[in-house]
């Protein structure tokens, strides 16, 4: 048998006495587990993992008590978290921030040394296209979801009709609910009308899932108005609860690195190597067994299979490359997994000298709702969101227009000069732009995004139940309780801390034996993720504290919209 792919390691592998860990998947998930559980073992299994989520533990640096050896099946690392140059300036391919509002993901790039790097975005402040026409998001919203009457009236977003429509919120009856879950489209439409949920809450959601609002789950996708609306009868007067009970001055909505989110990979990788751990691209994992110390992987091709047998294994793929690998050893894991529904997406990046624009743009950019039957759903002007992106380049303006949304492949299955016309078409229409860009890039997301689709909490808590009985074995990433970076990150801590505690308790921290590692119950979650799941973060994890999908964590990305309120 052979070795296939790039091979990135420190230290003698065959010295190293240490539990072994293998995570699948080399996406913002795999790799914060990786580093987890590199660190976290150092003075103590998943006591290890601190309470701010950085893993952070014992001596600091070196070898702790897991060897952790990182699979990515992809050419680099990384996943959705991508970065290339446009006219000079490095440019996010997908994700470009963070929510700074969860703590996950500034704590893991303090943990990493580069806390005080991170900035924030100059402007939050977005628009809606609606009824041709660009109109300010309505103060006092929650995932568009409106709560001030007047401030929605004066946004001009809804037509006369459906304007006089929401107000009836307030005195019509409850809608019933129970326990069943329901789709955004009809607890929405049900309560305020068809046209809230078709100008104001889809293009939030698409922006984030590229989804159906026909089909996202009213549970999973709005979790705070969810919740809310189940102790109240009117959804305006929920959504006016959930605004009271945020914090009033909770500081900047967004964060990113200088040199674009996509540098994170990097930076986490020469930390897992620097732990002692060992990172391989091109490696593909094509099967998952148990054995009776541990679990054994089979990597490559059929031809020249390798076989890697370690103590545990933490699985950080989208939701079909899991299902396959569990469909033998947890077979009802993967048929939930098989459920899971991902849609695909292209970003065109487009750089422009500032003449191009006869007034330069003074949001971060604008959301279009489906029903306007653009084909671009959403518009970043990165050098106005991002001041270091303009003070690299003054007289460039990058802007990186979304297309795609599910069910909507044949929108993508197009050239790329195609798809650049789409979005040329798009800003001269929109924004008056006058000039051909000095550059342009398409990076298309094929199946990148999961479907919360109703019933999704019920599908995750089954998928969680198999994998419970399985001892040795994690799930992290983004299929499962929410797309954004700091989600993906939680449901990697929380897979760690469960694979290290068992190790600990078996008393595998420094000697590796059986590797079995997990625990039941697990309640991971809460990101896109980015439009970003899969190799960026696709999984799930264990049962952290705070890793439920909270209020505002979907809006990350796109336009930097606050997810609560961007009036």
């Amino acid at each position: 048998m052979t070795t296939s792919g790039e091979r990135a390691h420190a230290g003698d592998d065959a010295a190293d006495e240490r539990a072994h860990v293998a995570v699948i998947g080399g996406g913002i998930a795999g790799l914060a587990a990786a580093r987890f559980l590199a660190r976290g073992g150092a003075s103590g299994g998943s006591s290890g993992i601190g309470t701010a989520g950085t893993g952070s533990t014992g001596d600091g640096g070196g070898r702790g008590g897991v060897r952790v050896t990182v699979l990515e099946g992809s050419p680099a690392v990384g996943g959705k978290l991508r970065i290339s140059e446009i006219a000079g300036l490095p440019v996010d391919e997908g994700a470009e921030s963070m929510l700074a509002r969860r703590p996950e993901g500034l704590d893991l790039v303090s943990d990493l040394g580069h806390g005080d790097d991170l900035v924030n975005p100059g402007t939050t402040s977005a628009a809606i296209l609606s009824h041709g026409s660009l109109r300010r998001m309505p103060a006092g919203q929650v995932m568009g979801v409106p709560s001030d009457l007047k401030a929605l009236a004066a946004s001009q977003v809804l037509s006369p009709a459906g304007l006089a429509r929401v107000p009836l919120d307030l005195v019509l009856p409850e809608t019933p609910r129970g326990d069943a879950d329901v789709s955004v489209a009809d607890f929405i439409g049900a309560r305020l009308g068809r046209e809230v949920a078709d100008r104001l809450v889809e293009p939030l959601l698409g922006g984030v899932y590229a989804g159906l609002i026909e089909r996202l789950s009213f549970e999973s996708t709005l979790p705070a108005v969810a919740a809310a609306a189940r102790t109240h009868r009117s959804l305006i007067s929920a959504v006016r609860g959930v605004r009271d009970a945020a914090p009033k001055d909770a500081g900047p909505v967004f964060a990113t690195l200088p040199d674009g989110l996509g540098s994170l990979p990097k930076l986490l990788t020469d930390a897992i190597i620097a732990d002692g751990g060992t990172v391989r691209t091109t490696t593909v994992v094509r099967e998952l067994r148990r054995r009776p110390d541990g679990w054994r992987l089979t990597l490559g091709s059929a031809r020249d299979p390798e076989a890697l047998d370690v103590d545990a294994v933490v699985i950080a793929v989208p939701a079909a490359p899991a299902g396959r690998l569990l469909a033998d050893e947890v077979p009802a894991a993967a048929r939930e997994l098989d459920r899971i529904e991902y849609a695909s997406m292209a970003i065109v990046t487009l750089a422009y000298a500032t003449t191009a624009f006869h007034r330069l743009p003074r949001g971060s950019g604008y959301l279009v709702p489906a029903v306007e039957g653009r084909e671009v759903k959403a518009v970043t002007f990165s050098s106005v969101k991002w001041p270091h992106l303009r003070d690299k380049a003054p007289g460039v303006i990058a802007v990186r227009c979304s297309i795609g949304r599910f069910g909507e492949e044949h929108t993508l299955q197009r050239s790329d000069e195609d798809l650049k016309a789409a979005a040329l078409t798009e800003l001269a229409t929109t924004c008056g732009v006058s000039e051909l860009p000095l550059e342009a890039r398409v990076t298309r997301w094929g199946g990148g995004l999961p479907q919360y689709n109703v019933g999704h909490a019920d599908r995750v808590a089954r998928i969680r139940a198999a994998v419970a009985g399985q001892q040795g074995l994690a799930i992290a990433g983004a299929a499962y309780d929410g797309l954004g970076i700091p989600a993906c990150i939680a449901t990697a801590r929380a897979a760690a801390a469960r694979v290290l505690e068992h190790l600990e308790r078996r008393g595998e921290l420094s000697h590796g034996s059986d590797g079995q590692g997990d625990r039941a119950g697990d309640r991971a979650g809460g990101g896109a993720g980015d439009g970003s799941g899969g190799g960026s973060g696709g999984g799930s994890g264990g049962q952290a504290e705070g890793t439920r999908p909270q209020p505002g964590d979907p809006v990350h990305d796109v336009v930097g919209l606050q997810g609560e309120d961007s009036g």
